[in-house]
């Protein structure tokens, strides 16, 4: 333990973990999730989700990082020597790995948009009669392309090479620090603004009064899943950061406040998209993905004054959201590799990054020139994101919880959570209760839908 990196202050602490936790999964996933799926009444079920299955698994990798000090792999092979449980561990990180592969294009192409929307090169020969088909085609032009994609997530792995490099509290924290103040800004400024469109109650209404007929059980699953994705869980990240958590941290206080600040995000982010396309009657048409945030939301930009403005700003947001994504996710390596082969950091990320540039290439390169390579009729952008987020990261949590439910001490998950003894017990216990029996039922019932998915 002596010389491990940990965070400087409260703060920092709080800022990185929920920077690992806002992303993508946030600002575009979320809302298209909750559109598909009721809005307000998968808003409900997805809070009590983030209460029920995301605190308890999020206290479960708090605990073990911080009890163990070690990377994701290196925390089960700590504390259960001789034993396979750091398989579960070993997923997590790879996962994570796979994840980050995909991640860097999508990353890539945020900056190009906001590039492009600081230039005006987006909005360059729209036609009014037929906008969503010009920006389809713009979208086709900056995702597709053979080498605009690539340059840019190249970019990305520039800035994740630098701020990785800097350490945890020179570089983590301090990107931190700046980065997540600045996201939840710009979101209020958005939702300020979006809030005085004219059809901005409509909107809210959709979002906020939960109509129940619509509840089926895959609302349910699909809450479940969100929940899951948008809190990191199952990648690594939490185990891997809070291995640079002091002792005196509160996992508990620490839970809870990350966990309040990305249902924020989410939240903010459905008081943005839900008045913008009730206003520029844009209701009707799927939010999935990458058609929300590079067609539809291009829609509602072009529609308002100082189109370049509002746009520019958006992709600022996002390009924040992914690249503290980006860097969160390759931490889990770096660590690994640190941990693992007693490297130092400058070199430990150079082995990491230096992969990571050719298989974004092949990611980024599926979506245009190879996308006619299919495997299991999956491009190689599509597979990793189905094999890593549907298959991969269910089934390390499952292990997680499984380990630190039945296998290691129960004194161990208690000092953890308690601060050993100085902190409520009852809240211990049901935490607990929750992860040896409650999680896993949950995350396996995540992980059979995708699977038949």
């Amino acid at each position: 333990m002596a010389g491990k990196p940990q965070f400087g202050s409260r703060i920092g602490l709080i800022a990185a973990t929920v920077g690992s936790a806002v992303g993508l999964g946030n600002v575009w996933r979320f809302p298209a999730e909750a559109q598909a799926n009721g809005g307000a009444a998968f808003l409900l079920i997805y809070i009590a989700c983030v209460a029920i299955l995301g605190i308890p698994v999020m206290l479960a990798e708090f605990s073990l990082g911080r009890a163990s000090g070690k990377d994701a792999v290196a925390s089960f092979m700590k504390l259960a020597p001789r034993k396979h449980w750091w398989i579960g561990g070993a997923i997590a990180t790879l996962a994570s790995y796979l994840i980050l592969s995909f991640y860097l294009v999508v990353a890539g192409w945020t900056l190009e948009y906001f590039w492009q929307s600081i230039t005006g090169g987006l909005y360059e020969g729209i036609t009014t009669n037929a906008m969503d088909i010009s920006f389809r085609d713009q979208m086709g032009k900056y995702i597709s392309g053979s080498w605009e994609p690539l340059l840019a997530s190249y970019a990305i792995i520039i800035i994740n090479i630098f701020v990785l490099m800097k350490g945890v509290q020179k570089g983590i924290e301090k990107m931190s620090n700046v980065m997540m103040p600045l996201l939840f800004l710009l979101l209020v400024f958005f939702c300020i603004a979006s809030l005085t469109l004219p059809q901005a109650r409509e909107g809210l209404r959709f979002f906020f009064a939960p109509d129940f007929s619509k509840i089926t059980a895959e609302t349910v699953i699909n809450a479940l899943g969100q929940a899951f994705f948008s809190l990191s869980l199952g990648m690594g990240i939490l185990i891997t950061y809070s291995a640079y958590y002091p002792k005196k941290t509160n996992l508990i206080g620490t839970a809870a406040t990350v966990s309040v600040l990305d249902l924020t995000v989410a939240i903010l982010m459905g008081m943005i998209i839900f008045p913008a396309v009730m206003s520029f009657g844009l209701d009707g048409e799927s939010l999935e993905g990458a058609t929300l945030v590079f067609v539809t939301l291009p829609e509602v930009f072009a529609s308002m004054p100082f189109t370049r403005f509002w746009s520019s700003l958006f992709f600022l947001l996002l390009l924040v959201a992914a690249v503290t994504s980006t860097i969160s996710l390759a931490e889990v390596s770096v660590a690994f590799v640190s941990d693992r082969f007693k490297l130092s950091r400058k070199k430990s990320c150079w082995v990491v990054m230096l992969p990571l540039v050719a298989l974004s290439t092949l990611c980024s390169l599926s979506q245009g020139p190879l996308s006619h390579i299919r495997i299991f009729s999956l491009n190689f952008f599509d597979l990793l994101d189905t094999v890593a987020t549907n298959l991969m990261l269910p089934t390390a949590a499952i292990i997680t919880c499984g380990f630190i439910g039945w296998i290691l001490p129960k004194k161990i998950l208690r000092n953890q959570l308690t601060n050993n003894g100085r902190i409520n017990p009852y809240l211990s216990r049901v935490v607990g209760w929750v992860i040896r029996w409650l999680a896993p039922f949950l995350i396996a019932i995540i992980l059979i839908a995708k699977f038949i998915e």
